[in-house]
């Protein structure tokens, strides 16, 4: 038998139903009385009994002209002419510059960039061997921790004179300035004459204006600012002593003395030579003659001179791609970041004001300042990155021109970036031919367009023989040549919205 269990009938109370009624109806009757208030409004102001317009109360504003119709879309890119143009020029620089990578081998690289904005690139990662292009890493980073306006002090120190004469010997104490010059010293036969020089004259000028006619005692050459290492180990064979070095804090014609041959083994004694020289051409007899020292740091000075700005300084090196300037500046970047005037300090400081600018370091690895050490490692990437970065600065300004001056005087003539291209050149003519590491030829830097861009590139050959009979030449005409094509795009204008 089945039992079926029906539960009766739940009857709900009306009331609440009724009040939910209600409540629905009030904003249906609020928003038709509004409604009808509105048509009533409406009417007051559209025509009056004898059909004329209406006058509008004072607060209605009547309507103005009609806005015209919107031709080109909030959402185009035609509403950003400049960047578009600006990509369709870089495309278009692209495709010029890329069938030149087609003859650089696995050992070279190259980058290109528009304001800072990268375009194009092969091997761009990869560590090559930088040559001179190893200077522009110095000289970026010289203008940041030290400043264009940083000058050297070369001084003379010792006892006051008393009626002109000296009792003991004077110190003179290098600074640093790697660009102390003989006013006669024949620096015009050099390969690259140095530029901005410190008169070295003016130092003996200053003995004289302090009433100084005798010395009874040596001038002891003072280098002490920094290390004693005059040369770098890892430099080729035949290099020190010719291409750079010896040097030190204290050095005067890229330590030569004028009536000895070639460079001497000790800059300070050199230097000292070279002011008892000069000295007794002025009339001031110095009766020990000259040696190396150290000075009392508690010592007066009696005379001293100033070098040019860092801005000048630095102009110089990249100009002519001055070594021993490079070197110097390097030992003078430890010094002033760490009080250690050693290639070691330097290169620290280097590596970590490049790391804090973001600059890619893998694969980078300087070793000196000039870049003639054969251990040298830098990229593409890391070069590019540090040209972006110092635009705006001097680093520009500073670097040879096209046909125009210093490593880049007898390149690019009767071309199209003849004064106008600005570049740090590099050259390793490593032998023989089948040597390794090979011969090495760099050239990055800048080239302002004719539409107020600026170019950064870079192009460093590595390769067995590229530095011999002007291999390397072909490659860079047709860089340069493809890189003056920019821009090659649309203009801003012709993509502004109509």
């Amino acid at each position: 038998m089945r039992v079926e269990v029906v539960a009766a009938p739940i009857r709900y109370p009306r009331t609440p139903l009724l009040a939910l009624v209600l409540v629905a109806l009030v904003p249906v009757v609020g928003l038709t009385a509004l409604l009808l208030w509105s048509d009533t409004k409406a009417d007051e102001y559209e025509l009056t009994s004898d059909g004329s317009a209406a006058t509008p109360p004072p607060d209605v504003v009547e309507p103005g002209p009609p806005s015209p119709v919107l031709v080109t879309s909030l959402l185009t890119y035609r509403r950003a002419p400049r960047q578009l143009a600006s990509l369709a020029n870089a495309d278009a620089l692209a495709d010029q510059v890329e069938p030149v990578y087609g003859y650089l081998d696995e050992r070279s690289c190259s980058s290109v960039s528009v304001n800072g904005r990268h375009v194009t690139g092969l091997n761009e990662t990869t560590p090559v061997i930088p040559a001179s292009n190893q200077k522009l890493l110095v000289a970026a980073v010289a203008l940041e921790l030290l400043g264009g306006n940083y000058q050297y002090t070369t001084r003379i120190a010792g006892a006051a004179p008393v009626d002109g004469v000296i009792e003991g010997d004077v110190y003179l104490i290098g600074g640093g300035d790697p660009l102390l010059t003989s006013s006669d010293y024949p620096i015009a036969n050099d390969s690259q004459p140095a530029i901005n020089v410190t008169t070295f004259d003016q130092l003996a000028d200053a003995m004289v204006a302090a009433g100084v006619t005798r010395i009874n005692g040596s001038v002891l050459g003072d280098g002490s600012r920094y290390d004693d290492e005059y040369s770098v180990d890892t430099w080729g064979e035949g290099v020190a002593g010719v291409e750079a070095g010896p040097y030190d804090a204290l050095m005067v014609n890229d330590s030569r003395a004028l009536g000895r041959s070639g460079r001497q083994s000790d800059p300070n004694e050199a230097a000292a030579r070279e002011l008892v020289r000069l000295l007794d051409a002025r009339g001031i007899d110095v009766s020990g003659g000259f040696g190396v020292g150290v000075a009392d740091p508690a010592m007066a000075d009696i005379a001293s001179i100033q070098s040019a700005t860092l801005d000048a300084v630095v102009a110089e090196m990249l100009t002519t791609s001055d070594n021993n300037t490079a070197e110097l500046l390097l030992k003078e970047l430890g010094f002033a970041d760490s009080a250690t005037g050693t290639r070691a300090a330097g290169l620290n400081a280097v590596d970590r004001t490049l790391r804090s600018w973001g600059v890619p370091m893998d694969g980078v690895r300087p070793l000196d300042g000039s870049g003639l050490s054969l251990e040298n490692r830098v990229t593409c990437a890391a070069i590019l990155a540090v040209l972006q970065r110092s635009v705006g600065t001097t680093l520009l300004p500073g670097l040879p021109v096209a046909g125009r001056t210093g490593t880049l005087a007898g390149e690019f003539l009767g071309t199209s970036v003849e004064g106008r291209l600005a570049a740090k050149t590099g050259t390793l003519e490593n032998q023989p031919v089948t040597a390794d590491p090979p011969s090495v030829k760099a050239l990055s830097g800048y080239l302002p367009t004719t539409n107020g861009d600026v170019i950064e590139f870079t192009m460093i050959l590595n390769s067995p023989d590229i530095a011999l009979e002007r291999k390397f030449e072909p490659l860079w005409l047709a860089l340069a040549d493809r890189l003056d094509t920019y821009p090659a795009g649309p203009d801003p204008a012709d993509l502004s919205p109509r």
